[in-house]
């Protein structure tokens, strides 16, 4: 069936919304910084700047009221060991994090709680990943008062709360809840024998079972501080399908955020509850103000709407998925000021905010809030938590035995050395696995994103990691070949020889160094026949380069994105299949001419 121009253009809308925020999330989520324009500046003075801190207070002043402080993590992605850094400066690792969430906890006026809003695990650190993500669970857990405790039997009083992100679902339903509820992994034990699951509850308003309409986990809690109730509702992003495997969702659906959050603040009000917190992982963009590199008051992206639409109940949103930080007071439904914020990813920061919340009308009457950097350096940094730290070190020594297993062997060294045409060995087999992952026509991969090469000899578990640590995900795209064509074309992008070569799979194809940037590719060939403009194919890249990314601008203009597994799962499992020993060799599918 043929699409008409307006379907065609719908599609293409989609694709580039989803490509769009492909480009801010992976590249923000390998810096550890936000994007968008609101942190204008160096790392170090945007992190500075997050830290001061904004207030509000209610025009009628409150002599009775009850002081809570909030200590609020987002995408964590199981980031246990050290090893990340801003401007040279050690940051982060579950041991600083821990150090840093415990200070504020000591000077902190009235009760605490610590809060995750989603992907706390998925899209890890390797030696997390490798041991199932489990340990991610187990630092948060280790964060808890003696009211939180292992198989659902945590108290009312428990002073951590968690909601599930898309990446909790990589894996689908079933992982998602043995992660959260404990019980041994298939190539498990790891480090719990048996694994106890989570210590504290996770809320979802708007996951919800397809067969039922149920929803999947509470949609909230409440907590009592010195007598005044608080609420607390979660949220999933509601295109979460966008950002998931196709079968990631099996026997679940996600309703409209603001609608599942404003049915479950209605239900609350009816209780008495008037202070309420609304934990989404969703985010969005605090613009710059005008002629100013500082942040203003403004939001943009689909958390914006979000806000936007809320009941007037809602005082604070605890914000995460973009990877973008933002502190700052947005109109609700009502008119009324919503504290919007989202903190530093991976354990880098965290948002730190004290509420005044009525004992007479049990409203949010003040507040203050600002982004912590977790510096490893400096303050808390310098005296890492001891308990959390010795599981850090368990991490270390289990995933690098789980890294050490023996999946496959090569029989000489597959390189990323490439010919004069651009082409290189493990180019080929790394652009095949993704092929095969995705069942696509074409694969494309950009070679800066294969990092070692493979060794002859054993081909282990952590070798995957090694040739690909970025954490990308696979995406399915469709394209004409006119676009194919563009795409290779787009690999030099100066009148110069130089070129930046997709390692390629399903195609070949010739190109010319004398002819000008842009009209090199001589001839494309599919199973030994020209490849058709007009006709349209599926090709496989990684997040990174559907967004746009390395100038490779044509591919935000193809249709129909399915997201796929990591690019390291995908070259693990491909590996296992091939023949052994591997005995792959540049194979021909780049010529040059001239």
């Amino acid at each position: 069936m043929t699409n008409t121009r307006q379907e065609e253009e719908a599609m293409r809308n989609k694709a580039n919304t989803v490509l769009s925020w492909m480009t801010a999330t992976c590249l923000a989520a390998q810096a550890g910084m936000s994007v968008g324009g609101a942190w204008a500046g160096s790392e170090i003075e945007a992190r500075q700047r997050a830290e001061r801190p904004i207030e509000w207070r209610a025009p009628q002043q409150e002599d009775k009221t009850v002081a809570v402080t909030l200590l609020a993590i987002n995408d964590f992605h199981s980031q246990i060991t050290a090893g990340l850094e801003v401007a040279g400066r050690p940051v982060g690792s579950a041991p600083v994090l821990a150090a840093y969430l415990k200070a504020a906890q000591a000077r902190a006026r009235g009760q605490t709680f610590i809060l995750h809003a989603g992907d706390h695990v998925g899209a890890s650190q390797p030696r997390s990943a490798l041991l199932q993500d489990e340990p991610g669970i187990m630092v948060f857990n280790m964060l808890g008062n003696q009211h939180c405790r292992p198989g659902g039997l945590y108290g009312v009083e428990c002073n951590l709360i968690g909601i599930p992100g898309n990446h909790e679902l990589d894996e689908g339903m079933g992982e998602m809840l043995r992660l959260i509820h404990g019980g041994n992994h298939r190539q498990g034990p790891y480090l719990q024998d048996p694994y106890q699951g989570a210590h504290f509850p996770y809320i979802c308003a708007n996951l919800v079972r397809t067969a039922t309409n149920k929803p999947l986990f509470p949609p909230s809690v409440v907590r009592m501080v010195d007598g005044v109730p608080i609420g607390f509702v979660g949220a999933l992003l509601r295109h979460a399908t966008t950002f998931l495997p196709p079968d990631s969702l099996d026997g679940l659906q996600v309703l409209d955020e603001a609608e599942a959050i404003n049915a479950q603040v209605a239900a609350l009000r009816a209780e008495g509850v008037h202070a309420v917190v609304a934990v989404i992982h969703q985010g969005g963009y605090q613009l710059p103000a005008n002629g100013s590199e500082h942040p203003s008051t403004r939001l943009a992206g689909d958390l914006a709407a979000i806000v936007g639409r809320l009941d007037g109940e809602v005082d604070v949103v605890l914000a995460g998925h973009t990877h973008t930080v933002h502190n700052l007071l947005v109109d609700n439904a009502a008119g009324r000021k919503t504290l919007v914020t989202q903190a530093w990813p991976k354990g880098t920061g965290y948002a730190e905010i004290d509420l005044e919340i009525s004992r007479t009308g049990r409203e949010v009457v003040a507040l203050s809030s600002r982004i912590v950097t977790t510096w490893a350096d400096q303050g808390p940094g310098l005296r890492p938590d001891v308990r959390v730290a010795r599981l850090a070190d368990r991490v270390d020594a289990m995933g690098n035995a789980v890294a050490a297993q023996v999946i496959a062997n090569a029989a000489k060294p597959i390189t990323r050395v490439s010919n004069e045409a651009g082409e290189s060995a493990l180019g080929d087999l790394v652009a095949d696995a993704q092929r095969q992952a995705m069942g696509t026509d074409f694969a494309f991969m950009h070679p800066e994103g294969i990092e070692a090469d493979i060794d002859p000899g054993h081909i282990t578990k952590g070798d995957y990691y090694t040739v690909q640590p970025a954490n990308l995900n696979l995406v399915k795209l469709e394209m004409t070949g006119e676009q194919i064509y563009a795409l290779l074309n787009q690999q030099w992008t100066t009148a110069s020889g130089e070129g930046r070569f997709l390692q390629v799979s399903g195609l070949s194809y010739v190109w010319d160094a004398h002819r000008p940037a842009g009209r090199r590719v001589v001839s494309v060939m599919k199973d030994g026949e020209p490849l058709r403009r007009g006709a349209r194919y599926t090709v496989t890249v990684n997040e990174y380069l559907a967004a746009g990314g390395g100038n490779f601008t044509v591919l935000t203009e193809a249709a129909n994105p399915v997201v796929g597994p990591f690019i390291a799962d995908a070259l693990h499992q491909y590996v296992r299949t091939r023949p052994q020993p591997i005995n792959a060799a540049i194979e021909g599918r780049i010529s040059r001419l001239n």
